[in-house]
C-alpha cells in the first residue's frame, strides 16, 4: 500500500521520506498544479490513511474548504478576464462611429473648411515668448504667417481666413501647416494640431485605427478632439 502512496504522490511531483512528507515541486510543477491534482492528492490521502489514526474530521473539512475555495476563486478569475476582455474589446460597430467625423490631431496637412479657410491649434511644452505659424502650399510656397505672440503652456489655437499675405484666396487646398515656438532666444516644443476628416477605420487588436488624409494612420487615443 505504501508503494501505491509513494507512486501517487511521485506522479505528483511529491517525494516521501521516512514518516515526513517532503514536496519537492519546481516552479513549473506549481504552475501546473490545479483542482484535478489536488482532488487527486486528497483522494490518494483517504485511501492510504493508517485505519487506527484516520485523517482528522478538522483536517478533512480544512482541506475540503481548501478545496473549495480554489475551485472558487478559479472560476472567479475566469469570469473577470472574460468581462476585462469585454470591456477591453472594440467592435467594429464602435469602430465605424469615427467614421465621416472630422477629427483634431497632431499633423501638419489640413484641409479648408466648406466656408473657406482653416483653423488649428499649437501644442506647447511650455510657456513661449513668440509662437509663430506657418501656413504653405503643398509645393512650399508660403501663403500666410500667423503671429500668435506669448503663450501659455498647454494649446493655442489659430484661425486662418483663407487668405495669402497679398489678401488673395489661398485656394481649396490641402495646405502645409509648419509652427515655431521659443522664450527669448531658447526654442520651445511645439506640436501642429490640424483638423483633418476620418477617411476610413479598420481595428489593429481591438482597437481602432483612423486613417486621415495626408497624415495616415493615427490611434483613437492620438484625437485631441472631434468635430
Amino acid at each position: 500500500m505504501a508503494t501505491t502512496f509513494d507512486s501517487t504522490l511521485a506522479g505528483l511531483g511529491i517525494n516521501r521520506t521516512g514518516t515526513t512528507d517532503v514536496k519537492t515541486i519546481t516552479r513549473a510543477d506549481q504552475q501546473k498544479m490545479g483542482q484535478d491534482d489536488f482532488l487527486q492528492l486528497m483522494t490518494a490521502q483517504l485511501k492510504n490513511q493508517d485505519p487506527f489514526s484516520p485523517v482528522d474530521n478538522t483536517q478533512m473539512v480544512a482541506q475540503m474548504a481548501q478545496f473549495s475555495s480554489l475551485a472558487g476563486i478559479t472560476e472567479m478569475s475566469s469570469t473577470l478576464k472574460a468581462i476585462a476582455d469585454k470591456l477591453g474589446g472594440t467592435t467594429m460597430g464602435d469602430a465605424l462611429g469615427w467614421a465621416g467625423k472630422t477629427v483634431l490631431t497632431e499633423g501638419s496637412v489640413a484641409f479648408p473648411r466648406a466656408t473657406g479657410g482653416l483653423e488649428g491649434g499649437v501644442e506647447l511644452d511650455k510657456p513661449a515668448s513668440d509662437v509663430t505659424v506657418t501656413i504653405s502650399d503643398m509645393n512650399g510656397g508660403v501663403l500666410k504667417t500667423i503671429s500668435l505672440g506669448a503663450q501659455k503652456a498647454g494649446t493655442a489655437n489659430f484661425d486662418w481666413d483663407g487668405k495669402t499675405e497679398a489678401g488673395d484666396a489661398a485656394g481649396n487646398g490641402p495646405f502645409k501647416v509648419s509652427v515655431a515656438a521659443s522664450d527669448g532666444a531658447a526654442p520651445v516644443t511645439a506640436r501642429g494640431l490640424v483638423w483633418s476628416p476620418v477617411a476610413s477605420v479598420s481595428l489593429s487588436n481591438g482597437e481602432p485605427m483612423l486613417t486621415l488624409p495626408g497624415i495616415g494612420q493615427i490611434k483613437t487615443s492620438a484625437v485631441r478632439s472631434v468635430g
